[in-house]
């Protein structure tokens, strides 16, 4: 489709949001779901075009408008309830989706050295030499032996609630070293990826080998649909600014960084919130003796399903919407 296909289009329905957001200057007063359609439409609309490497008056006609509108939409309570709750239901896993292509490279970037990882530990035992040393991976075997007083990290805290502060700077750290580093070409994000996801692998494939296998299954499997998730969300979020920064298209490459790194915040947001729980999980939950294993794996199961459900479907325009906002596209 060329840009002025394009634009002939799409283009009654920028008029429109146009003068929505004319009139809400005017009158302070606007429609407020009639508003929100119009503006994840234009959104879609601008993403399309900067993937396309339309032209610039395009481009920053289209960014005014969404400008304009997530102030109208937004800023009237950005710190309130109504705000966090939109966020959380809407805007997040709508962002996830909007990288979709960097999700699915950030997942096989995490994944894959994940499972070979974790099969050559398995398999050849002293693999994981190759990677810790051997005090460490006598550390894990004491970690998760069948006499530790709880599963996990060995403990120096006296209570939970020390952990749980622990989780959530160590959780943090990982999650923002694989999204920041990305302002290097992708290349600092699909290393962090990769990294992570051979360690883990390793760590996880040793000690089933090594017959620790339900002790350490149960302690992961509820907060890992948390915390893995969310680090392979950061690690997409990451590779938007490598992209950006690779092929900025009509734009200057800081202009390209700035916008990538506009969207990308949401998906940043979410990504805090969800390593939040997954600390929370960690802490009180995962590392408990007192819960038998079958529990954990069911709740585990509950909470992987929530997840994947929560991030595909949560947030998708109901069917009135989609076809008002395809009448006025036509």
């Amino acid at each position: 489709m060329t840009p002025l296909q394009f634009e002939e289009m799409h283009a009654p329905l920028w008029a429109e949001l146009e003068d929505e957001l004319r009139m809400a200057e005017r009158k302070r007063k606007f429609d407020g779901a009639r508003l929100a359609t119009l503006y994840r439409r234009v959104c879609e609309h601008l993403a399309l075009a900067q993937a396309r490497a339309y032209p610039v008056h395009m481009t920053q006609r289209l960014e005014t408008l969404t400008q304009g509108a997530h102030r109208l939409i937004y800023r009237r309570h950005d710190y309130g309830m109504a705000r966090l709750g939109r966020l959380v239901l809407v805007d997040f896993p709508q962002a996830v989706r909007a990288h979709r292509g960097f999700l699915l490279a950030a997942t096989l970037l995490f994944t894959l050295p994940l499972l070979l990882a974790g099969f050559a530990a398995w398999h050849d035992p002293g693999f994981i030499l190759h990677l810790l040393d051997a005090d460490q991976v006598q550390n894990f075997e004491h970690m998760y032996g069948d006499d530790a007083d709880a599963f996990g990290r060995k403990r120096d805290a006296d209570d939970d609630w020390t952990m749980f502060g622990y989780y959530i700077m160590n959780n943090i750290g990982v999650g923002f070293r694989c999204f920041a580093s990305g302002i290097f070409a992708g290349v600092g994000s699909a290393f962090f990826l990769l990294y992570n996801g051979v360690q883990a692998g390793a760590v996880g494939g040793y000690l089933i080998q090594a017959g620790h296998a339900q002790n350490f299954c149960s302690f992961v499997v509820t907060h890992g649909a948390f915390e893995l998730t969310a680090i392979v969300l950061s690690g997409a979020a990451g590779l938007r600014l490598g992209y950006a920064w690779i092929a900025p298209g009509r734009h200057t490459r800081l202009e390209s960084l700035r916008l990538a790194a506009h969207h990308a915040v949401v998906v940043i947001y979410g990504v805090v919130g969800m390593l939040l729980v997954a600390a929370a999980i960690e802490a009180f939950w995962s590392s408990a003796r007192w819960v038998a294993p079958g529990v954990k794996y069911g709740v585990g199961a509950a909470c992987w399903l929530l997840v994947l459900g929560y991030l595909g479907w949560q947030g998708r325009p109901r069917r009135a919407e989609r076809d008002t906002g395809g009448s006025d596209a036509r």
